[in-house]
């Protein structure tokens, strides 16, 4: 039998329609990131206003229903009828995909809404959207449900002589179906804190209305990027008090640029934003600020006479030791590349960076001889201590302890060589790997117990950390390269790698030093979603023949009070370590893929995750004294082991 294939079986979707059929393609997923994405594209929008002139203060409030406002002070969304539609403006943004003033036509010279997909793909996802505009002396409002418009456009006149425009939306649970939709306040203020930041003098108010006290923050930062780089350097000590501050415009591309060097700093730190979405996979706007800071520190280097006739350059790596800097483009057709839409692909932005920052640094440096001193030092210094790194890793190499290097014999490595289906345990001590490697899955999971704390990366050189046991074990079970070579995936071993430790202090230190090793050796790994931890039980509650397990006090008290009689005859059990779970019991409740629970390590914020790990690793105590003082009151102080 053959089946026929004829016009009448293409689909045709019509209007929002293809949104609602395939939701992942506008906003990436149906899961959290997603969900928080449709309040960016509102908020976008408002940001666009201010981008054009027109715009100064932004309200975004979560409302007690769990639904979102988004209020500005612009222009207003137009209300005249559309031409080709023949419906009002506002009816045909809300409905039509791709329709809106960042297409040509003048409406705006730079937007940064996220690839033009704009409120029509929230309003198809939402369960209801209500739309406000106040503009010529007129108050219009309409309303949709699930992305079709049930009520007319009404028009009343307005008392206030306002413009702007107010959307209301929630998020329809039939889309949202696996991870509900409650918004993350720490998610969202995150992204609203780093918008204020890029647009210096655009005020935003950011209100939680689901509590009974609701919590209120705005953002306001006159001084724009040198704010932020000032906010992600509080708790380290700047080299040179003043932040370099470069701003420019070349053939429509507008271009901002903040650094600041410090001095207890190792790595650089460097953000790069594009129409002011995070480039988190770079691009030609952070290519071309690498390439001419290298090129002018090493000019002045020799024209200061600090690097001699004959000696070699000093590598960008050198130069941007302990940089911190951000770099903001605003470009008026953006290209973006990559799987995630997240690196920026203009060839021409490159050029523009190069010159307009060589210029202004190159000025800005020769009226300040101490400042430039001051970084090419630190920059000599780092290249010294790099050749020195470099010997130490030769010898390592020679000796054959990371490049085609036997396996440590401390790894219970698994029987499958598909990287894609392994997953490898790291644990601490010997009582713990005896449990794990007991209980584990052979096929795909590997054990790997480490001894003691492994060194802090934070407060040591290259050199001691390839003569450190314990991480050259990490390195080589895992198929680590060399620090600072471009990270391989292709030469990982596994691709789930689960930090394990106890459920204590001790435990929460090594989990630290560990992620602070992954962080600033290899942070590709944590940005490609490799590392993930582990969430052992911390209580095992017996009754009769029953038995539960509880992650935490709040669900040990849950079950006490809510699961059992008042009579009942339970005991019970405090796992104060890993090593005192029996095999079983520890496959059971933290290692089995059916039953476990992993949480992977992301990093949304990277300039707060930058400025928590400086913090807490870092040589300074008195900041991070200040941290643990504000945020230990908030920590369950009864699930540590003291």
């Amino acid at each position: 039998m053959t089946s026929s294939y004829s016009a009448d079986q293409i689909q045709v979707l019509e209007g929002l329609e293809p949104v609602r059929k395939r939701p992942g393609m506008y906003i990436g997923s149906t899961g959290p990131r997603g969900l928080h994405h449709l309040v960016y594209e509102v908020v976008d929008n408002s940001i666009d206003e201010a981008l054009a002139g027109y715009c100064t203060h932004i309200e975004i409030d979560i409302n007690a229903d769990g639904s979102v406002t988004v209020t500005d002070d612009g222009r207003g969304i137009p209300t005249d009828t559309h031409p080709t539609t023949g419906k009002s403006a506002l009816e045909t943004v809300m409905t039509v995909l791709h329709a809106g003033g960042k297409f040509g036509g003048g409406g705006y010279k730079v937007s940064g809404g996220l690839h033009g997909v704009g409120i029509s793909v929230v309003n198809a996802l939402s369960e209801w959207v209500e739309v406000t505009v106040w503009r010529e002396n007129r108050i219009h409002t309409q309303r949709y449900e699930r992305g079709i418009p049930v009520t007319e456009l009404i028009g009343k006149p307005s008392k206030e002589a306002r413009t702007g425009t107010s959307v209301s939306f929630k998020p329809d649970t039939q889309i949202f179906v696996t991870t509900g939709i409650e918004f993350d306040y720490t998610t969202l203020a995150g992204r609203v804190r780093e918008l204020a930041y890029l647009n210096a003098g655009v005020r935003i108010t950011f209100t939680d209305n689901r509590l009974e006290q609701p919590r209120q923050e705005t953002y306001y930062y006159e001084g724009g990027i040198q704010e932020y780089v000032a906010y992600m350097n509080r708790e380290k000590e700047p080299l040179h008090q003043e932040i370099i501050y470069i701003q420019g415009e070349r053939n429509g591309t507008q271009v901002e640029v903040a650094l600041q060097w410090c001095v207890d700093a190792y790595s650089d730190n460097l953000l790069g934003f594009a129409n002011n979405i995070r480039t988190i996979d770079g691009g030609t706007h952070l290519e071309g600020l690498k390439a001419v800071l290298t090129r002018t520190m090493n000019a002045i280097a020799r024209k200061r006479n600090k690097i001699k006739e004959g000696e070699p350059n000093l590598g960008g790596e050198n130069v941007r030791e302990g940089l911190t800097g951000v770099i903001s483009v605003k470009v008026p057709d953006p290209e973006f590349e990559g799987q995630t839409k997240t690196k920026l692909g203009n060839t021409e932005v490159r050029g523009i960076v190069e010159s307009l920052v060589g210029e202004v640094l190159t000025e800005y440096l020769e009226f300040r001889p101490n400042v430039a001193d001051a970084v090419l030092d630190k920059a000599i210094q780092a290249f010294k201590a790099a050749e020195a790194a470099r010997r130490a890793r030769d010898l390592v190499r020679r000796k054959s302890v990371l490049e085609s290097s036997p396996l440590p014999g401390k790894l219970a490595d698994c029987s499958s060589r598909d990287p894609s289906e392994s997953e490898i345990f790291i644990v601490e001590g010997d009582s713990a790997g005896g449990s794990a490697k007991q209980g584990r899955d052979r096929q795909f999971q590997a054990i790997l117990p480490l001894r003691g704390k492994i060194l802090n990366i934070e407060k040591t050189d290259d050199a001691k950390i390839y003569k450190n046991t314990e991480i050259q074990a990490l390195i080589t079970a895992l198929g680590l390269g060399i620090k600072g070579d471009e990270f391989d995936p292709s030469q990982l071993r596994y691709h789930r790698i689960v930090i394990m430790t106890d459920a204590d202090v001790d435990g929460a230190h090594i989990r630290t030093l560990l992620l602070t090793f992954f962080y600033r050796y290899q942070r590709s790994l944590v940005d490609q979603g490799y590392i993930y931890i582990a969430c052992p039980p911390l209580y095992k509650v017996e009754r009769g023949r029953n038995h539960y397990y509880c992650y935490s006090d709040r669900e040990l008290n849950n079950l006490i009070q809510h699961e059992f009689p008042s009579n009942a005859s339970y005991t019970i059990q405090r796992f104060k370590g890993l090593g005192e779970m029996m095999p079983t019991q520890l496959w059971e409740t933290t290692m089995n893929p059916g039953t476990r629970t992993l949480k992977r390590v992301e990093i949304e914020d990277a300039a707060e995750a930058d400025r928590v790990f400086t913090v807490l690793m870092g040589d300074r105590v008195g900041p991070r004294r200040e941290f643990i003082e504000t945020y230990g009151s908030r920590l369950n102080l009864t699930d540590l082991d003291i």
